[in-house]
Order: structure tokens, then C-alpha cells, then sequence
């Protein structure tokens, strides 16, 4: 058993190490990407610095709070990156899915370790934007370990949540000959329920219902917000519950929608 669990262990660990290869391979993209984030982060400072300017307090959150948010949901965006449709189409398209069926690993479990590879990378390169907000838009990160703490499991938790959603969305796939509107779907969703441009508890209360019925917000809000400081600590333990139980529930699904859509696969080229 021990050396299943090296063995298994290995061949994830290997798959986890091609992605940042995959960065490294395209540092002009890396670095513009880090200047579109900085010109983002100026103008959301701007635009909720104008917005407070008539007011004290939004939902109960004053302006240090919003900012401290806003910044943190820029910095921690790699969260809520998807892969599952566009992969799926991709592989389709260019034929690549029959070979990827056929190693002798869990298809779903290798995509798995790519994503949180790929996640563990993008947020290594999100520490000069977080040094940036730090000095000079005010942002004040938590000195507390235990919030930290806190914060890392909520964000893996999320991760994998949103990470089985994705791998079930992407299944739909299968049952077509074109993907794009469904990422176009994905990637609206991801916009408006992760809580990317605004906290959630700002939203209208029905609007709230609907955000929090779909897992998205796991993935960026709930962690940022512990972080941030606008989810107490003391319920901390009712998030990751929630989380938890998202993510039982999602995984059991994935994998179940996965089984059953594979039989419908349609190579569209090679």
C-alpha cells in the first residue's frame, strides 16, 4: 500500500511540476499580465475611493475595509481561473482526449494536481502586486497566523470546489461541436458570483440567496472576506463547513456526470 501511495504520489507530483514550466515558457505574457493587474487595481482604488466619498459606510463596511477587499480579491484572482471547459473543448477538437483517456491515471485526479500546480504558480507571481498594494494603495494584510491559516485552507478548499463544478460544467462538452459559449457562460458567472468586483455582502439580500447557491463565491469571496476581515474568525468553522460540504457533494457529482458523458465523446479532429 505504502508503495501505491509513492507511486501514485510521484506520477501526480511529476504532472503538478509542468506548470510552472508552462509560465516560465511565456514570461512576456507573465509581465503583462502583472501591468494589466496594476492598472486594474488603480482604477477600482479610484472608483471606490468616489463612491465613499458621499458616504461612511456601504452595508456596513467603511471604506479601509472595502479597499482592503477589493485589493485582496485582485491579488488572490487566480483563484477563481477555470480550465474545465476550454480543456475539454481543446481536447476534443484537436483529438488529444483518446490519448489522455487511455494513461494510466486518473483522468480527473492528474487535471487536479495541474490546477492546484498551476494556482500554487500564479499566486507565487501575484507577490509583487501584493508588495505594490501594500505601499502604495494602503492595503494592511492580517498580522495574525491564525487568520492566515485559516485563509489557506478556505482558499484549497474553494479551489477544489470550484475545480469539480468546472470539471461537471466542462462534461457539456461533450454534447457539442462548440464550446464557446459555454466559456462565455463560465466566465460571466465566475465574474459577477465570485465576488471579484464587489463584496457580496453589498449585494440586495435576493441576490445574496443567489450567489450563495451556487459554489463560485467559494473559491474567491469566502476566503478573501476571512482575510479581509469582513467574515469574523468565529465563523470561520461554519465556512469551511460549508465549503466542505460543497465539496463532497460536487466531487460525487463530477465524477458521476464524467462517467456518463464520456460515452458520448466525438473525436472532431487528430
Amino acid at each position: 500500500m505504502i508503495a501505491s501511495i509513492r507511486r501514485k504520489a510521484s506520477i501526480y507530483g511529476a504532472i503538478a511540476a509542468m506548470a510552472p514550466k508552462f509560465f516560465l515558457a511565456y514570461t512576456i505574457w507573465v509581465w503583462m499580465e502583472l501591468l494589466v493587474q496594476i492598472i486594474t487595481m488603480v482604477i477600482f482604488v479610484a472608483f471606490w475611493r468616489a463612491i465613499y466619498a458621499e458616504t461612511s459606510t456601504i452595508a456596513g463596511l467603511d471604506l479601509q475595509q472595502t479597499l482592503s477587499y477589493i485589493l485582496l480579491a485582485r491579488i488572490f484572482g487566480p483563484l477563481t481561473h477555470t480550465m474545465g471547459v476550454g480543456y475539454f473543448g481543446r481536447l476534443l477538437r484537436d483529438g488529444q482526449i483518446e490519448i489522455e483517456l487511455l494513461r494510466p491515471v486518473d483522468f480527473q485526479g492528474q487535471n487536479y494536481a495541474m490546477r492546484m500546480a498551476d494556482l500554487l504558480t500564479s499566486l507565487i507571481l501575484q507577490l509583487p502586486l501584493l508588495l505594490i498594494a501594500v505601499a502604495f494603495f494602503g492595503l494592511r494584510p492580517p498580522s495574525d497566523p491564525l487568520v492566515w491559516g485559516v485563509f489557506l485552507l478556505a482558499a484549497v478548499l474553494g479551489a477544489s470546489v470550484v475545480f469539480c463544478f468546472d470539471w461537471a460544467l466542462g462534461c457539456l462538452s461533450f454534447y457539442t461541436t462548440e464550446v464557446w459559449g459555454l466559456i462565455v457562460v463560465r466566465y460571466t458567472l465566475g465574474m459577477f458570483f465570485s465576488g471579484t468586483f464587489l463584496p457580496i455582502v453589498m449585494m440586495p439580500e435576493w441576490l445574496q440567496t443567489v450567489v450563495n447557491s451556487v459554489p463560485i463565491a467559494q473559491a474567491l469571496y469566502v476566503p478573501v472576506a476571512l482575510l479581509s476581515g469582513i467574515t469574523p474568525l468565529s465563523e470561520a468553522p461554519r465556512a469551511l463547513l460549508i465549503q466542505l460540504a460543497w465539496l463532497v457533494g460536487l466531487l460525487a457529482l463530477s465524477r458521476w456526470v464524467f462517467s456518463v458523458s464520456v460515452r458520448k465523446v466525438t473525436v472532431q479532429g487528430g
